[in-house]
């Protein structure tokens, strides 16, 4: 189920506000927020998803940070969440619901290991039409270079479908929170293009 903004709020919203989604002239990429928690035992409620929570947490922060002179950066304009177990249909499925109803920024967590129940960047992948490799490259080596050898086992993905930027984190909240710190940077400039 998604929660926190209604989809057909969202997507009449994100149809108002999308003649000023840029991040040049001054004005603030407005990012209209999708994250989908990819978790077997979340989904079937064994345990609180906090990895989503944490990321729209740190999503609001950064948004909330000041904007350079030239007003580059982002606001966070709404965010939806939705929790699916490790199924490649059901989290391709997520991101496509997510991407027509308006959001120009889905993040999934959780899915990008090894064990045979992560499919997460293998689902992503299906429903991508553009690559964005760099992005989990620079996520990798950041992580590595942190001294977190195990980030060369992340299978992450990244890249968009339509107008919607979507990125392939880790499931555990630290680690989500460190790659999504990687990509922060150019974040407000990525969703400006992808949303052109």
């Amino acid at each position: 189920s998604v929660c926190c903004e209604p989809a057909d709020a969202l997507a009449a919203a994100a149809a108002a506000t999308a003649s000023t989604s840029t991040a040049t002239g001054g004005v603030p990429t407005s990012v209209r927020l999708g994250v989908v928690t990819v978790s077997d035992r979340a989904f079937d409620g064994e345990y609180e998803d906090v990895t989503g929570p944490a990321l729209v947490c740190q999503m609001t922060a950064a948004a909330a940070e000041p904007k350079d002179p030239g007003g580059h950066g982002f606001t966070l304009f709404s965010h939806q969440r939705v929790v699916v177990p490790d199924d490649a249909r059901k989290i391709a499925a997520a991101i496509k619901t997510l991407a027509a109803s308006g959001c120009n920024l889905v993040l999934t967590t959780g899915g990008t290991g090894l064990s045979s129940r992560d499919v997460t960047p293998e689902a992503t992948t299906s429903v991508l039409h553009k690559l964005a490799p760099g992005i989990p490259e620079a996520m990798h080596r950041a992580a590595v270079d942190r001294g977190v050898p195990h980030a060369m086992l992340s299978r992450s993905a990244a890249g968009v479908r339509d107008r919607c930027l979507v990125i392939n984190l880790p499931g555990r909240p630290h680690a989500a929170r460190d790659d999504l710190d990687v990509v922060m940077p150019v974040l407000a400039h990525a969703i400006s293009q992808v949303s052109a």
